[in-house]
């Protein structure tokens, strides 16, 4: 059965910035070895991850990169804006509005502070209670 973990951001460290979440839930998957592909929401915002990976930690070192090479297979996190076709990976870090349309074992929601974010997740939420996953929420 898929599972599907919603972060909700409450925390100032991480509301100021929401990105920081997602860098350290990056962080844990790639220590585990979970091959991940993080879902952004438009451009900019996959390449404002994509710089934050690379300056969150300095001891940190996680492998990525964008969507779209033909190494992609090879990488440790994908970061994939729309518009850019990838295959599910075993973990899935979506940042969209909606559901992701494949997956593999685990999708992770970090759902902002912001009572529009928090309705969209809601809304996700039962989409995903209708597919049958297994549901957990995690105030952060």
């Amino acid at each position: 059965m898929p599972r599907a973990d919603f972060y909700l951001i409450a925390k100032p460290r991480f509301s100021e910035q929401p990105l920081l979440l997602v860098c350290e839930l990056a962080r844990k998957a790639y220590a585990a070895q979970q091959p991940t592909l993080i879902l952004t929401r438009d451009f900019a915002q996959a390449e404002a991850l994509d710089e934050l990976l690379w300056s969150f930690d300095e001891d940190a070192f996680i492998p990525h990169q964008l969507a779209g090479d033909d190494d992609d297979d090879h990488i440790a996190v994908l970061i994939a804006p729309p518009g850019v076709e990838t295959p599910a990976r075993v973990l899935t870090i979506n940042l969209r509005e909606q559901c992701p349309q494949a997956y593999g074992d685990r999708v992770l929601e970090v759902v902002a502070a912001d009572p529009a974010e928090r309705e969209g997740s809601r809304t996700r939420w039962r989409e995903y209670q209708r597919l049958g996953f297994e549901l957990n929420k995690f105030d952060m």
